[in-house]
């Protein structure tokens, strides 16, 4: 109850600022293209539709792009670890669980990784993007696979006139070692217009030492002469051990971005860009906390028992992530009479995806006398380079027709290719703190899959009020050349010939324009999703299982419909409601075949699920003239399981990953040199099993349920430079997802504009 409260309060106290709101408010009509493929105003776009600005991203407390989507209606976007460059493993659109199954794309081109669809969205900055898209709905009838719950499209621009920008920032924890710890950050960029000819370039650094956030858990309490352990549960109510933890996650990641651009004249122009980012993320020294009766730490021992209660060094180990990608666009416009032609032609260029994991004996795939220890030993390292090549082709041309109610029409087809590649190799290694020192080849898998795709969208206005949208999209998807090796084992080397499947979907959608203040809108749609490269080709060991792709899975199918409106009460105001429901089937699922290798179970990768999200979206925001603006949105998702022979017992139980309440509450002000803004978020607990018997939250490994605080003040020192102090978590919430997630912490920004 005192939390939302408190989210009350933020709403309200922008009623308090009245006296701002006298002057009077000059807003141009905003557009969306994502939505269509054609820009459309926002309040009349057949879609739920969210716009986030440069502007607004300046306001907000957002360190990442996640930071910037959570803050949004019916979606949900959250990191497993907190440090730099670790992929966003969880995304959700209207509850459509993971980043296979919403599509992120920067400037057209797909963001979602070549080989698995992961998202790792450190590293952008929001200097250098324009602005953020994000439609909800089935979108594979426009865009294809991926696009089952939604797309997100990051938009950058081109420089209209001189500019430069240079920031510089350091923060920390309020107390050491409980948030991102010296968390630095430097920023530069230049763009100018020379004629014709526009070009941007930037650079961006940041680094942290970060924080102990990975604990050691042990399943057997330690032996009597040891001290300092804690005890605690798993969320399944299990007991268990806290010994140590792995050190201060520390991270870093930089970027480098080129943009240019030729306008030939006012409707044909050409734009290339290229983003480049890499980074990784390790651990420092780990911390054991436990110690003998003279006070000495405990790193290893060993009890006689059934089992043996064994504690050892390597277990307070963690490796090491690097990531090295590239994305390359090239985008051209022109207008042939009444046509507008456009191409993208892109390509996302993975050189490095690098783990490497220190051996903790066969926990790890290593042999059982193999551990490695705080300043070497044996390891293995896995690196995943990939690659998606996209183009892209689409007209939009209007044509009269002399049909009663339907004269107009918009005409937008073309055609889409998409085609994607990836090679993982792991090898042992004599010393895991060297990812260099390479021994033998221990596995490797690789594979190709394209997709063919034709679309098609009419728009049609039949009267002034009433705009219908009907749309189709064609996909043919083919894998080919799947090879995985486990070196030595019996019936490796293995190949897998060519498979293909092709899916239609498409679309229905409608907007009524009651009036100026309220418009209805509904739609009806089709999306899919093919199979990964990684569920297809590529195994996995962990510590008590065996999971095997499966070459043959099938193409998730989900069919959606939506109901909305929008209406403004009076000047400055914007409500909007959504109700929502997806049905998806064919879901790609883990089934254990109750076989063993050795004491790992035998999991393999099956279509096996259906499932069922419903769901309703309500979004609140009031404008008072140019100085403030307060907004509300709620969602609320009731995804469940609803078949699955692959677990019978998980059907009814709620979708993993996906919140059942998400609430947002804020307000921005700008009066003068000052502007600032105080947003708070509430998200109810989420399962990570799909039995939902992860009911214990405050422990490590729970998936807690919380509400966050960030405020941020900014004061205009003079005309182009100002200083700015934000804090994260201003309410100092201790929660976990999965691991312990940061707590307070303050970062001080100089930022000089010219």
């Amino acid at each position: 109850m005192r939390r939302l409260t408190l989210c009350a309060v933020i709403f309200l106290l922008s009623f308090t600022f009245l006296g701002f709101s006298q002057e009077k408010e000059a807003r141009l009509e905003e557009v969306v293209v994502t939505a269509t493929r054609v820009e459309t105003p926002v309040e009349v776009a057949p879609a739920s539709v969210n716009v986030v600005t440069k502007k607004e991203m300046e306001k907000r407390d957002a360190k990442t792009l996640d930071d910037v989507l959570n803050e949004l209606p019916g979606v949900y976007a959250h990191r497993t670890r907190v440090v730099l460059d670790t992929p966003t493993d969880a995304i959700s659109l209207r509850g459509i669980p993971g980043y296979r199954r919403n599509l992120v794309m920067v400037d057209g081109v797909p963001l979602n990784g070549p080989q698995g669809g992961e998202l790792k969205l450190g590293g952008f900055r929001f200097e250098d993007i324009e602005r953020i898209e994000v439609v909800k709905g089935p979108f594979s009838a426009l865009y294809g696979g991926l696009a089952m719950g939604g797309v997100v499209n990051i938009i950058s621009a081109l420089p209209e006139k001189r500019q430069l920008t240079f920031k510089a920032g350091y923060g920390s924890s309020f107390e050491r070692n409980e948030a991102l710890d010296d968390l630095r950050k430097v920023y530069l960029s230049y763009g100018d217009k020379i004629r014709n000819f526009s070009f941007f370039v930037s650079y961006g650094h940041e680094a942290t030492d970060g924080f102990p956030s990975n604990l050691v858990r042990v399943m057997t309490q330690p032996p009597n002469w040891v001290s300092g352990w804690i005890y605690t549960t798993t969320p399944e109510g299990k007991p268990r051990w806290i010994v140590g933890d792995s050190g201060d996650h520390q991270g870093w990641d930089q970027s480098f971005t080129l943009r240019m651009g030729y306008k030939f004249d006012e409707n044909t122009n050409l734009r290339f860009s290229l983003m480049k980012i890499w980074g990784s993320s390790s651990y420092d020294d780990p911390h054991t906390y436990l110690r003998d009766p003279q006070g000495n730490p405990v790193w290893e021992y060993f009890v006689i028992g059934n089992p043996p209660n064994v504690l050892k060094e390597a277990m307070f180990l963690a490796g090491k992530i690097s990531k090295d990608y590239t994305i390359y666009s090239l985008n051209f416009e022109t207008k042939i009479k009444e046509a507008k032609v456009k191409l993208t032609l892109g390509l996302f260029d993975q050189d490095d995806y690098l783990f490497t994991t220190p051996c903790v004996g066969t926990l790890t795939g290593c042999n059982f006398n193999e551990y490695a220890t705080k300043t070497g030993g044996p390891g293995t390292t896995h690196n995943t380079p990939a690659k998606n090549y996209i183009a892209d082709l689409q007209l939009t041309l209007p044509i009269s027709l002399k049909l009663p109610y339907f004269n107009n029409h918009i005409f937008t087809f073309g055609t889409s290719y998409r085609r994607a590649e990836a090679e993982t190799k792991q090898y042992k290694l004599s010393n895991w703190k060297d990812e260099d020192s390479k021994t033998s080849l221990m596995y490797e898998s690789k594979g190709k899959d394209r997709i063919f795709a034709l679309f098609i969208q009419d728009e049609i206005p039949v009267t002034e009020k009433l705009t219908l949208y009907l749309g189709a999209r064609q996909d043919w998807w083919k894998t080919f050349d799947g090879y995985e090796n486990y070196v030595g084992q019996t019936g490796y080397p293995k190949e897998y010939g060519k498979r293909s499947e092709s899916s239609f979907n498409p679309k229905f959608a409608f907007v009524y324009n009651l009036s100026e203040k309220t418009t209805f809108r509904g739609s009806v749609g089709k999306a899919f999703r093919p199979p990964m490269l990684i569920e297809l080709y590529r195994s996995f060991m962990t510590p008590g299982s065996f999971i095997y792709g499966n070459p043959n899975l099938r193409t998730e199918k989900c069919w959606s419909w939506d109901l909305g409106i929008r209406h403004s009460f009076w000047k400055g105001n914007k409500v909007e409601i959504a109700y929502f429901e997806n049905y998806l089937e064919d879901l790609i699922y883990l089934r254990t075949t109750g076989q063993y290798i050795g004491p790992r179970a035998v999991v393999e990768t099956v279509n096996a699920g259906k499932a069922e999200v419903k769901g309703i979206e309500f979004s609140l925001e009031q404008k008072f003239g140019k100085y403030i603006r307060s907004f509300a949105n709620l969602t609320w998702n009731d995804a469940r399981i609803k078949e699955n022979p692959a677990n019978p017992r998980s059907e009814g139980k709620r979708i993993t990953g996906i919140p059942e309440t998400m609430l947002n509450v804020g307000i921005e002000v700008e009066k003068g040199p000052f502007s600032g803004s105080l947003v708070g978020r509430y998200r109810s607990k989420v399962y990570g099993d799909d039995e939902n018997r992860d009911k214990k939250e405050g422990v490590f490994g729970s998936y807690d349920s919380y509400f966050v605080t960030d405020a941020k003040l900014t004061y205009r020192i003079f005309k182009n430079a100002s200083l700015s102090l934000s804090i994260n978590n201003l309410f100092d919430e201790k929660y976990y997802y999965y691991y312990l997630e940061p707590r307070r912490s303050w970062f001080l920004e100089f930022s000089y504009k010219f």
